[in-house]
Parts: structure tokens; sequence; C-alpha cells
């Protein structure tokens, strides 16, 4: 009698330290997510400006990159709804969203197109400095396309 109380112990001490374990590693689980869930761009980041001007042919160069860099996934529209965006862990971003772009600083987007983040890739190594800038110049037409335009007077 007295072995099968200890056995039952052992048991309980056993499924405490499975349940303790459990916990622990949830913890940093979730601790990890919400770290990487966010992006950490460093403050002079925030503060840089777009050296490339919003030009005609900046927003071609951009246009072109897109396509080939970024349409799979942010869709030919900018609103995060490409062919491969279902597929992906997290959303992509939606350009065409005119709140969230415009707290959104030139100097961030080219930070994440810079580092990327998963699944985004980085294109630090793909594409120069101008041509991330040219992106940028790109990225914010479709907000702008997105407002609403403005009563007309009779």
């Amino acid at each position: 009698m007295e072995e099968r109380s200890r056995g039952r112990t052992q048991v309980q001490r056993d499924l405490l330290l499975v349940f303790g374990l459990f916990l622990t590693l949830a913890t940093g689980g979730a601790a990890f997510l919400y770290y990487y869930s966010d992006w950490r761009i460093p403050a002079q980041m925030k503060q840089m400006q777009n050296p490339v001007p919003a030009s005609r042919e900046a927003i071609g160069a951009g246009l072109m990159l897109y396509m080939d860099n970024c349409q799979s996934c942010h869709g030919e529209n900018g609103d995060g709804k490409g062919e491969k965006a279902e597929k992906l862990s997290v959303a992509p971003a939606n350009f065409t969203d005119t709140r969230a772009m415009s707290a959104v600083t030139d100097g961030e987007l080219f930070w994440k197109i810079t580092h990327g983040r998963r699944p985004m890739p980085s294109f630090r190594g793909k594409l120069t400095d101008e041509e991330r800038w040219q992106l940028v110049v790109y990225i914010r037409t479709f907000a702008s396309k997105s407002q609403p335009s403005a009563p007309t007077q009779p």
C-alpha cells in the first residue's frame, strides 16, 4: 500500500515537472514571438529622408523593381493580396492603407526593404541603395491613389 502511494506521488511530481517545463517553454516562445513580431527600426532610420525625388523616372524604376521583387506577395495594387500572400505566415503590408502608410516614414520603409523580416527577404544584397529608395517612392504611390478625391465645387 505504501509503495502504491509513493508511486502515485512520483507520478504527480513528474506531471508537475512536465507542466512546469511546458509553461516555461510557452512563456519563452510567446516572448520570442512578441519580440520578433514587431519591426525593430533604429530611431536614426526613422528620421532618414529619401534622397531620391519622387520624379516620373524614379516612379517608373520603382514600378519595375516592385513588379520583379514585391508584387507576388504585396499584390499588383499594393493591397497585400498577391498570389503568394495566402501561403505566408505573416500577411504582407497593405500599401493602400492611407492611415497606416502615413504613420510610416520613408526611412522606415527603406529599412524594412533593406533588412526584411520573415517571411519577407532582405534586399540589401539584391538591390542597390538607390533602387531601394526608388521602391519607397513607388510604394508611396499606392496610398496616394487610394485617397478619396476632394469633392468638386459646382
